[in-house]
């Protein structure tokens, strides 16, 4: 199994906060260093210093990061117009020497969307815009170079357009479709993605999830075990009894609630924990770390739980 890092820096984060964050995962071993695309606070926290781009932070370790991979879990369809979607993901991409990976949604958060003056459609025209936009982004990023690309779409028309700037990783960054939504999904994931995620899922629920996706994806004789098939799960990982409660108190949480919905515990309770998701078809673990400021429980799950779980 592999470990990624996943952040929620609306809850309040700086770039210099993430940085941190993503060069102690990076020095640590993880795979990947990802970060939810949000715009308003959830909870009762400050969200202070206040929201960050999912997309400039991303710039920014592209630069200051040097092997760790790096993208957003997931990115709302809503926030954003397609054409120059696709550009800045390209440029991500090159400027981390294809490092990126490409997490894109439906949207589904209305408060964030009414504190910043975003359109926020019914959930039906959520899922046709992003249905859309994948169409359009990999029609982009695989056009040839010297061709171009023409899409007429209900939501954007593309009329020759140059398709560039292309992305380092061809035909485009590896998309991450998540959720367990029981026929709209699966569909997209069989087309588009190439991780299929599933975020804060009961153990008991993601046979039935990869299920249907491995249907979806026979429907259209795409091979289902070209998608790597993901997880998410909050993070509170403790020596001992005293320190996984000190961790859970600082996220606000119980330890009893985190070990019934997340990865908590003792290294030995996470392990075990992981051993269950991988058993169900699990291959990649995201990991939600959302005390930000405690760089050793990063440093410490690096070490304790990377080369346990290799093997999975």
């Amino acid at each position: 199994m592999e470990l990624r890092i996943l952040t929620e820096p609306q809850q309040g984060a700086s770039y210099e906060d993430l940085l941190a964050v993503a060069q102690v995962a990076e020095t640590a071993g993880f795979a990947g260093f990802f970060r939810s695309d949000h715009y308003l606070k959830m909870g009762d926290v400050s969200g202070a210093p206040g929201p960050t781009h999912a997309w400039l932070t991303l710039a920014g370790l592209a630069r200051d990061t040097s092997h760790i991979r790096l993208g957003t879990l997931v990115s709302p369809a809503t926030f954003y117009q397609p054409g120059p979607l696709a550009i800045s993901v390209a440029q991500v991409d090159i400027m981390s020497g294809g490092r990126v990976e490409f997490g894109l949604g439906a949207g589904w958060y209305e408060a964030e969307h009414a504190a910043y003056g975003l359109d926020f459609p019914s959930l039906g025209e959520r899922f046709d815009r992003f249905e859309e936009y994948l169409e359009q982004i990999h029609g982009l990023w695989s056009t040839p170079e010297g061709s171009t690309f023409s899409h007429e779409g209900r939501f954007h028309t593309f009329t020759e357009s140059p398709a560039l700037p292309k992305p380092v990783q061809r035909p485009g960054p590896p998309i991450i479709i998540g959720g367990r939504g029981p026929k709209r999904t699966p569909q997209l994931v069989a087309r588009h993605a190439n991780d299929f995620n599933l975020p804060f899922t009961p153990v008991d629920e993601v046979a039935a999830a990869i299920e249907r996706v491995e249907a979806a994806c026979l429907a259209i004789d795409r091979n289902p075990r070209e998608i790597v098939r993901s997880a998410t799960l909050a993070l509170c990982l403790g020596a001992n009894e005293a320190e996984v409660a000190r961790r859970a108190e600082a996220i606000g949480r119980s330890p009893d609630e985190l070990r019934s919905s997340g990865a908590a515990g003792t290294t030995t309770e996470v392990i075990a924990t992981m051993e269950r998701y991988a058993r169900e078809g699990i291959q990649r673990m995201y990991l939600q770390v959302l005390d930000l400021g405690d760089l050793d429980h990063i440093a410490m799950a690096g070490a304790d739980l990377i080369s346990a779980v290799a093997d999975l």
